[in-house]
C-alpha cells in the first residue's frame, strides 16, 4: 500500500477549459431553422395534439385517483413539466412569424386551433387540465386513422400470406381480426359491404380448412377460397387507400385545417 501511495500517477487530468463546453440541444435543432407561416401552423397543430392528449391522460388519471381515494386530485409533476415544455415550444414557434407576433392564445384563435383543441385553450387560460362536456372535433382523428391503418396493414398481410404461405392454418384467424376492425367501422357503407361478405363466407372458409384427425398435412385452402380471400383483401386495400368521403368524415376537421394552409 505504501508503494502505491508514493507512486506518481501515470497522467494528470488537465484543468477544465470553458472553450470545450458542449451545448446539448435536446428540444431544438442544432442549426437555426426558419419556418414559414404554413410550417408554423402545422407544427402548432402537432403540438396542440400532443398537449391535448397529455391533458386527457391527466384528467383520466385524476378522475381515477378521485374515485379511489375520495380526495381532491392534484396534477402530477410530470404533467406540469411536459405541459410547460410544449407551451414553451409553441411560443418558440411563434417567433418564426413576421411582426407583429401574436400572443399564443390569440394565434390559436386566429388560425382555428382553439376550436379544434378546446382543452388546450382552457388549459392555457386556467392553467389546469379540464375535460370537455362535448367531444371536441379533433378527438376522432387519431382513433379513426389508426383503425384505417390497422385495416390496411392486416389486409396487406393476409393477401400476402394466402398467396405464398405453405400453410393456411391461421388464415381464418387473420380474417377474423380484419372483421373486428370492420365491425368498429360499420357505419361506413363501402366497408359494411365487405363485412357482410365475410359474414356470408366465413363458415365455409373455416370448413375448408378442416383436416382429418391425425393428419400431418398442413391445412390448405382450395383455389376458389384463395381467390376469394385475395379479392376481398384487395377490395379492402383499394377502399382504404381511396380515402373516399365516407372514410374521411371523422378526419375532416383536421384535414380542412391543413388544406386551408395552402
Amino acid at each position: 500500500m505504501a508503494a502505491v501511495s508514493l507512486t506518481d500517477p501515470l497522467c494528470k487530468p488537465s484543468s477544465y477549459s470553458p472553450h470545450f463546453k458542449v451545448e446539448v440541444c435536446v428540444k431544438k435543432p442544432l442549426m437555426p431553422v426558419h419556418l414559414s407561416s404554413e410550417q408554423v401552423a402545422l407544427e402548432m397543430l402537432c403540438l396542440c395534439s400532443q398537449l391535448d392528449l397529455l391533458i386527457r391522460a391527466q384528467v383520466h388519471q385524476q378522475f381515477q385517483e378521485q374515485l379511489k381515494q375520495d380526495t381532491s386530485p392534484e396534477e402530477s409533476k410530470c404533467f406540469q413539466k411536459q405541459g410547460a415544455e410544449i407551451i414553451y415550444q409553441m411560443n418558440q414557434c411563434l417567433e418564426h412569424l413576421n411582426e407583429p407576433v401574436l400572443q399564443l392564445e390569440e394565434y390559436l384563435d386566429v388560425v382555428g386551433l382553439s376550436a379544434l383543441f378546446p382543452r388546450v385553450e382552457v388549459y392555457m387560460i386556467h392553467g389546469s387540465p379540464i375535460d370537455m362536456l362535448e367531444r371536441p372535433p379533433s378527438d376522432a382523428y387519431f382513433p379513426h386513422i389508426g383503425r384505417l391503418n390497422q385495416l390496411l396493414v392486416l389486409s396487406q398481410q393476409l393477401d400476402e400470406d394466402v398467396k405464398h404461405l405453405g400453410s393456411h392454418k391461421y388464415i381464418a384467424h387473420q380474417l377474423s381480426a380484419i372483421y373486428q376492425v370492420l365491425n368498429s367501422l360499420k357505419d361506413i357503407l363501402p366497408l359494411s359491404i365487405i363485412r357482410k361478405d365475410i359474414e356470408a363466407n366465413f363458415k365455409q372458409l373455416k370448413k375448408s380448412l378442416t383436416i382429418e384427425e391425425g393428419s400431418k398435412l398442413d391445412p390448405q385452402l382450395p383455389a376458389d377460397r384463395v381467390s376469394w380471400v385475395s379479392e376481398l383483401t384487395q377490395n379492402v386495400i383499394s377502399t382504404v387507400l381511396s380515402l373516399s368521403e365516407e372514410l374521411t368524415e371523422d378526419l375532416n376537421p383536421v384535414m380542412e385545417f391543413v388544406s386551408n394552409l395552402s
